[in-house]
């Protein structure tokens, strides 16, 4: 063993025991309230990798997508497979500047939030997932107060993910892990449209 070899080694074992020090105090077991936000792409399928986990973790997921629901989509073709576990609702119409409906905007994200509040109130679901629910708090299309207490009162248990741009702060206050996905480079500014498999 070189000299290289054995301080890097020497090395690794400070970290392990630093780590396993730190791991020692990690004790509390809680559903966690998870949010993706930031204007880079990932956070819904950062958000949908977590769904692929859960199941096979044996989990019950209920995922509600706010925005999509017009659209065929990979991730409604794999979580089909899944009938016993995965409850998955694609109930939007589309993005706001398509639709340019406010009142029915309104209308379609209060009916996919009532799914998302009978998800939440029943402890049988493992995770609950509330995609692109950032976009209709930016707009107002829901009261926060009404989202955050629904968030709180939730089953001790149960995950809850939010995704979407520009999540407000009082949700990243109250949320356990939030994740801000920051955008480097993206292929639409080159003229490189939506790709099956990449965004949808």
């Amino acid at each position: 063993m070189t000299r290289d070899d054995e301080a890097h080694a020497e090395k690794m074992r400070k970290i392990q025991a630093a780590r396993a020090t730190m791991m020692a105090t990690k004790t509390e077991e809680k559903g966690l309230l998870i949010v993706h936000t930031g204007k880079g792409k990932g956070k819904s399928s950062a958000a949908m990798g977590m769904v692929v986990r859960a199941i096979g973790h044996g989990m019950k997921i209920g995922v509600v997508q706010f925005i999509k629901g017009a659209m065929r989509t990979g991730e409604k073709a794999v979580f089909d497979a899944f009938p016993d576990q995965v409850e998955f609702k694609p109930m939007g119409e589309g993005f706001t500047w398509d639709t340019q409906d406010r009142a029915r905007d309104i209308a379609v994200t209060r009916t996919a939030w009532d799914e998302v509040r009978r998800m939440i109130a029943d402890p049988s679901y493992d995770m609950v997932l509330a995609d692109e629910l950032n976009i209709a708090l930016r707009y107002d299309y829901l009261p926060l107060d009404e989202v955050l207490a629904v968030f709180a009162a939730r089953p001790p248990m149960q995950h809850v993910i939010v995704t979407g741009r520009n999540a407000p702060e009082p949700l990243i206050e109250a949320a356990d892990l939030v994740t801000e996905m920051t955008q480097v480079k993206h292929p639409f500014r080159s003229g490189v449209k939506a790709q099956a498999g990449i965004e949808f």
